[in-house]
């Protein structure tokens, strides 16, 4: 590729990452102040135990492979779903960076200017990775002008935490769930990123960990009007990944998955996962949940192609669909959840 052409799909993809939708990662920011002021004594043996597994940092040498591919094998409509699925990637591990970047800024604490700091060094390597699978193919995003240039979002400290714990743990679900499925059978392996999933995954889970403690140290976090922010944000979390993954059918048909039995597993692991943190559970299972995110499905897809065609009409249309879109996420709110008896053992071990 000639350097104005890897120039322009530089341009390409970092538009694509700034690019923003209802769906797409955000940069945040948060009351650091707050942050400060985080007690983990009450957690202070597991907290240090995992401080511990972040020191060791088991996967230093993992991410600094190099990924070799052909992009030409793939399909038009196949390269331009993987595309958006890295872009879509880059964007998340890369917003985590930043995050946590700035909360090492702008704390003392000694216990979460640490934290952060090592998480913003294992997303890092994870945003530079999947970079590096971009330039085979002829990517790339540029990082720095996707910092500057990305719309910034408040989140309450608390949001963060549960946002973040549900992020990290629902993507450990799905990486683990994708890899164990290509052990299984090798040739739906259409590109190598995917073999270094299990040890991804695991930076993944023990993230989610560190938010785990935070929450367990501050009860408050889990009580009274807090469960109905836990339940909101479950509810977005997973409505979001069902929407987004069945808008790449020729991805999961290359994997030779299925995305609704796809989702639905990764539903399961996170669900089993999140009982060691959260008092409640969706009951993903519930017919009135599955016809939910079906109408929610349906609903984004009218939407998308709304914009597509473009006018003032499609304009006044997209905002019934929106609408619309908000009353069955509100139905879907109220449906009857699983409460969750929080057990004495907080750290669960990668177990799927």
């Amino acid at each position: 590729m000639s350097q104005p052409d890897q120039d322009r799909t530089t341009i390409n993809s970092t538009e694509k990452a700034v690019t923003e939708t209802l769906l797409s990662p955000r940069f945040y920011r948060t009351d650091y102040a707050a942050l400060d002021k985080i007690d983990v004594s009450p957690m202070r043996r597991e907290w240090d135990a995992m401080m511990g597994e972040f020191d060791v940092d088991a996967n230093r040498e993992h991410f600094r492979k190099e990924v070799k591919f052909d992009a030409a094998r793939m399909s038009p409509e196949l390269y331009a779903e993987f595309q958006d699925f890295l872009v879509s990637s880059i964007t998340a591990e890369y917003s985590g960076c930043v995050l946590y970047q700035e909360i090492e800024k702008n704390v003392d604490n000694p216990d979460v200017k640490k934290l952060m700091n090592q998480m913003a060094r294992d997303e890092a390597r994870h945003a530079g990775f999947i970079n590096k699978s971009l330039n085979q193919m002829g990517l790339a995003v540029d990082l720095g002008f996707l910092k500057r240039s990305k719309k910034y979002t408040y989140f309450a400290p608390k949001f963060i935490y549960y946002a973040t714990y549900l992020s990290e743990k629902i993507g450990y679900a799905r990486y683990i769930t994708i890899f164990r499925h290509l052990q299984k059978n090798p040739e739906r392996q259409f590109h190598p990123i995917f073999s270094f999933f299990e040890e991804w995954c695991n930076d993944e889970f023990r993230h989610g960990e560190a938010f785990a403690l935070i929450m367990r140290a501050d009860p408050r976090l889990l009580r009274g009007r807090n469960k109905l922010w836990i339940r909101f944000f479950l509810l977005a979390v997973y409505a979001t990944m069902y929407v987004r993954d069945h808008s790449r059918p020729e991805l999961y048909n290359a994997l030779g998955m299925d995305p609704t039995e796809f989702d639905y597993k990764v539903f399961d692991i996170t669900t089993a996962i999140s009982k060691q943190i959260f008092p409640l559970t969706l009951n993903t299972d519930s017919p009135a949940f599955r016809s939910g995110l079906e109408n929610m499905l349906r609903l984004n897809i009218a939407i998308q192609e709304s914009k597509n065609k473009g006018g003032w009409w499609q304009s006044v249309r997209r905002i019934g669909l929106s609408a619309q879109n908000a009353f069955y996420f509100a139905k879907l709110y109220m449906l009857p959840v699983k409460s969750n008896e929080l057990p004495d053992t907080v750290r669960m071990e990668p177990a799927w």
